[in-house]
């Protein structure tokens, strides 16, 4: 059974939309494209890294496609990350794409939530969701989520779409791993462990 591992880039107050550029998010009216970098750090980029060593796949909402497929196939070759992006399998779950011309990419058809267990029951590795807040919403309240990783940096936002949004499934998380970057960026592995308990004082 493959594992469905969501990958995010958070602020302090849980906002993951457009990190990655002043110009991204900016058809909504977001202001704030671009947040990551300056937060950011060697030792988040390390652990960026190693976050794909397990994985032999995306799953990609058509936003976050657009936006891998304008700028690896062309970023710079002698960047191992970029061999590394360009020769994963992408998994693409849009209503509006008909083809893709990324090398390696297939559109899911059908219901998202049906297509995505099949990946889960193939052969394979796991699969990272990389951004793709929609699409990652859809996979945790459908309880396809096997893991988190995630990267909450010292900003506030204030605004802007999270991962974990108003309505979002009560679930208990248990740590694989969590650390600190020298620039006090929190890098966290947890995994889903059934529901929440409650206690009092």
């Amino acid at each position: 059974m493959r594992e469905i591992i969501v990958c995010t880039f958070l602020t302090l107050d849980g906002v993951m939309q457009a990190p990655g550029g002043p110009d991204e998010g900016a058809e909504s009216g977001f202001e704030h494209g671009g947040w990551q970098k300056p937060v950011a750090d060697d030792e988040v980029g390390t652990a960026i890294s190693g976050w794909y060593e397990p994985s032999d796949a995306m799953l990609l909402g058509r936003k976050t496609y657009e936006i891998f497929a304008s700028y690896w196939p062309t970023a710079d070759p002698d960047n191992l990350f970029t061999h590394r992006m360009n020769s994963m399998h992408k998994y693409v779950a849009t209503r509006t794409l008909t083809s893709l011309a990324w090398q390696n990419s297939t559109l899911l058809e059908g219901d998202i939530v049906d297509a995505v267990r099949k990946l889960k029951a193939s052969d394979g590795g796991n699969i990272n969701v990389v951004g793709s807040g929609d699409l990652a919403q859809t996979l945790i309240q459908h309880g396809l989520v096997d893991e988190y990783r995630l990267t909450i940096h010292p900003v506030i936002i204030g605004t802007g779409k999270r991962l974990f949004a108003d309505g979002a499934i009560p679930t208990a998380l248990e740590p694989v791993s969590v650390s600190t970057t020298k620039g006090g960026t929190i890098v966290g592995v947890y995994r889903p462990n059934g529901k929440p308990s409650y206690d009092s004082y």
